[in-house]
């Protein structure tokens, strides 16, 4: 039985909330090892709730996140709930600004955490965002009363990963399939291929994920694909990502993104869904 209140603990560029009863059609049945070297929030991580997963994301202070809730979820809240006590535009920019000063090499992981949750809680549209410096830099987003604290979520995602097999890894996503075998699945939620020169998103990380990253990714896939490990892929519905997987089985789904700095450009936008197996 699935539990409600194992969901994504902040909102993320991409994350899979509305698109997962089409991605739950294309999850294969039967039992596998899990996993998702591009995690981000975790919608179709935490949606399928396996006991034995692997989880990565290359974005060093979201992994932080997802390992103080593992193992110190207490001071975690605690924290917060001092935030929320604080919470004003000044507080916002004070905060953002200390990965940028000598006193943020002396955070705990908790005080790090706390501060990635409130930023990510009150930024303008929940849009994680950093310069080519890596420094967050999404403006306050004046919200009357955001859901800082959601302590309900954070304890039951914390019994989740202490009572399920769940490896976290901060590092490449190839390095995160390291001794795949056979009787496993994996996700992919890359980095979106743009759909435009202007709409190229690559704020998750300083480095960004451009082009030659993406045919990386499809090389993995082949070697996946040759092993007999199953895979199931979201990216943006592009001539160049079409091509790039002619010789697997494409789906083209609608989405609607609600982040974009302007509202006029949010709406519904065609993803697509590739994978190398037939559905049971």
């Amino acid at each position: 039985m699935k539990n409600n209140l194992i969901q994504p603990f902040v909102k993320w560029v991409g994350g899979k909330r509305q698109l997962l009863n089409e991605i739950n059609k294309y999850i294969p049945k039967g039992k596998f090892k899990y996993y998702e070297p591009f995690v981000g929030g975790g919608a179709v991580f935490f949606s399928l709730q396996q006991k034995n997963a692997v989880i990565n994301d290359l974005n060093s202070e979201l992994i932080n996140v997802y390992e103080v809730i593992r193992d110190d979820v207490d001071e975690l809240i605690k924290n917060l709930s001092l935030m929320k006590r604080k919470n004003t535009e000044e507080y916002y920019y004070e905060l953002r600004a200390k990965d940028r000063s000598e006193e943020y090499k002396t955070y705990s992981k908790v005080e790090k955490a706390s501060r990635f949750i409130y930023l990510n809680k009150t930024c303008y549209n929940g849009l994680y965002r950093v310069n080519s410096s890596g420094y967050f830099n999404t403006p306050f987003g004046k919200y009357k009363n955001p859901n800082i604290v959601n302590d309900t979520v954070l304890r039951t995602v914390h019994k989740y990963l202490n009572e399920s097999k769940i490896e976290i890894c901060n590092g490449d996503f190839e390095e995160a399939l390291k001794g795949i075998r056979k009787n496993s699945f994996v996700y992919f939620d890359p980095p979106y291929d743009p759909v435009s020169d202007s709409s190229n998103f690559t704020g998750y990380t300083a480095s960004g994920f451009n082009r030659n990253e993406q045919i990386r990714l499809k090389n993995l896939c082949d070697k996946l694909n040759e092993r007999g490990v199953k895979f199931l892929l979201s990216n943006s519905n592009t001539e160049f990502i079409r091509e790039l997987y002619r010789d697997y089985n494409n789906k083209i789904v609608g989405a609607t993104r609600a982040i974009n700095s302007k509202a006029n450009k949010r709406g519904e936008v065609e993803e697509v869904l590739i994978r190398n197996y037939a559905l049971d």
